[in-house]
């Protein structure tokens, strides 16, 4: 298990990169959590019309990998999300392996908060996802 660190435990340009395959169980447990049904997910006749020309994993989905890999690899679950940004920048298939670089772009002293940022790329090199967000610790414990 990953030993959460404190703020002052972390530094800018801290980072993990992990890779993970997108599967259709992960987007049917996605799916069926949060009832997004949208044809584009789920209904292959309907996905074969757009752009993409078959079923993309939900955007949303692949993007709270970020934060799962942030908490889980990087700083902890010490810290609160306080404004996530996300930019869906390539289409994710299942199938596609995706590799996730997050990283800690600055850190704010004055009100403990973290700006973390990160990229997925998919197995041809195709970047897919961007993201900005910050993330907010408590106060020192006074002795």
């Amino acid at each position: 298990m990953y030993e959460p660190k404190s703020f002052d435990d972390l530094k800018v340009n801290d980072r993990v990169s992990l890779s993970k395959t997108i599967t259709e169980a992960d987007g049917a447990l996605y799916i069926a959590a949060t009832g997004d049904f949208g044809p584009v997910h789920v209904d292959e006749v309907y996905a074969g019309a757009t752009r993409f020309g078959r079923r993309l994993a939900p955007g949303i989905m692949v993007a709270g990998l970020c934060t799962s890999i942030l908490t889980s690899e990087l700083v902890g679950t010490i810290g609160v999300s306080v404004e996530d940004r996300f930019w869906f920048t390539g289409p994710v298939f299942y199938g596609d392996t995706l590799t996730f670089d997050v990283w800690i772009a600055e850190q704010l002293d004055e009100t403990r908060t973290i700006i973390w940022e990160a990229s997925a790329r998919n197995e041809n090199g195709l970047e897919v996802l961007k993201a900005r967000a910050s993330l907010k610790f408590p106060r020192r414990k006074s002795s």
